[in-house]
């Protein structure tokens, strides 16, 4: 009898949880890749192999997704950190203007990258409210000639997530959707520019994908260097050095994961199905537990609250980690209680957990 596999309830906020068929899958090819006698790791970037994995997977981005011709679909490295400052030194000259809209830490590194280029400010901002909610559309100005509008889409810290994103017409849109990209459907043609690191909801971390118009490539700053050109990435279909080949390798087995799951519908129906399951115990917990996002902006992929007392907070988070949850901890900067429950996280995972949090209720109540 095969013996079975004990697998952590994880939680982590990235890198976060894979699929368990992706990892067996990855583990059965590991050290001979589809009889090419090696692993993926070690096939050349330029052999037909893995130009089929990288291919294939850009495919199978771009059917999920339902991407228009017009977009280019890029795998670069970095991660959206470098992004943050790639965008603008790809688009804003340095007496032009950029709205950012102000949600969460990372729109506020991304931010303080953009001040070193042009003229960036803030579109709207719920600093002042601990980012408890997102901005309504009523409350964001931007300009007609703005080089573009950011926004993210998730916010991992604070646990808000835009439900619904504006239309900004004429003035590009950009979205740093690295912790809900593949959540749910999205609307790409809403976009100019979509970028996300790959390590909470599309494989380990080491490969971020840029979604980007192909007129937005045409008119970047061509007095670069050649790495942090977008067209450098777009002529060489993301080969103009080694890519990280075992990261789009296992993104690509993530994204097939996700077709034999249903498609981003099934995927979007069970993680509200999952989210659900959590913030019930919380309403339900009359002030035992507190959420912090506001209902109409939470997060379906990063659960954020508070017990109801410090003392108790720190016991619940001990003996969560003595149960088998892994990673509940808030982010160091906000502290608090945090469940990330990307697409990967199994449904029993939030059940087992919401079943701890109603018994630790009831036992410290």
């Amino acid at each position: 009898m095969k013996e079975q596999i004990r697998r952590a309830h994880n939680f982590n906020a990235g890198p976060s949880a894979l699929p368990l068929a992706v990892l067996q899958k990855a583990q059965e090819e590991l050290v001979d890749f589809r009889a090419n006698g090696m692993s993926v790791m070690e096939l050349s970037h330029r052999s037909a192999a893995f130009e089929e994995v990288h291919n294939t997977a850009i495919a199978k981005m771009r059917s999920l997704l339902s991407i228009p011709e017009e977009y280019e679909v890029l795998f670069l490295q970095g991660g959206a950190s470098l992004q943050f400052g790639m965008i603008p030194m790809n688009f804003l000259q340095p007496d032009s203007t950029a709205a950012y809209i102000m949600t969460g830490a990372w729109s506020e590194k991304a931010l303080e990258d953009a001040k070193l280029y042009g003229k960036p400010y803030e579109a709207a901002s719920t600093k002042g409210e601990n980012y408890r909610r997102i901005p309504s559309f009523d409350e964001l100005r931007y300009q007609p000639t703005d080089a573009y509008v950011h926004l993210t889409s998730n916010n991992t810290i604070f646990g808000t997530q835009w439900s619904s994103f504006p239309d900004t017409g004429d003035v590009p849109l950009i979205g740093d959707m690295s912790s809900d990209i593949m959540s749910k459907p999205v609307d790409v043609s809403k976009f100019a520019m979509i970028y996300a690191g790959a390590q909470k909801n599309l494989g380990p971390s080491g490969v971020t994908v840029v979604i980007i118009r192909k007129d937005m490539i045409e008119r970047a700053n061509k007095n670069l260097p050649a790495m942090l050109r977008y067209s450098t990435h777009s002529k060489n279909n993301s080969l103009y050095n080694t890519p990280p080949t075992f990261g789009i390798y296992m993104l690509g087995e993530v994204l097939s994961w996700i077709e034999e799951t249903g498609g981003l519908e099934q995927i979007a129906k069970r993680n509200e199905e999952k989210a659900g399951l959590i913030y019930d115990a919380i309403d339900a917990s009359q002030g035992f537990y507190v959420g912090h996002a506001e209902p109409n902006s939470r997060s379906l992929m990063n659960v954020t609250f508070r017990v109801k007392d410090e003392t108790l907070e720190k016991q619940f988070l001990a003996e969560a980690k003595k149960e088998g949850f892994i990673g509940v901890n808030g982010h160091r900067s906000v502290g608090g209680c945090r469940a990330s429950i990307y697409n990967a996280v199994p449904y029993e995972s939030c059940l087992a957990f919401r079943e701890f949090m109603l018994q630790f209720q009831k036992v410290n109540g």
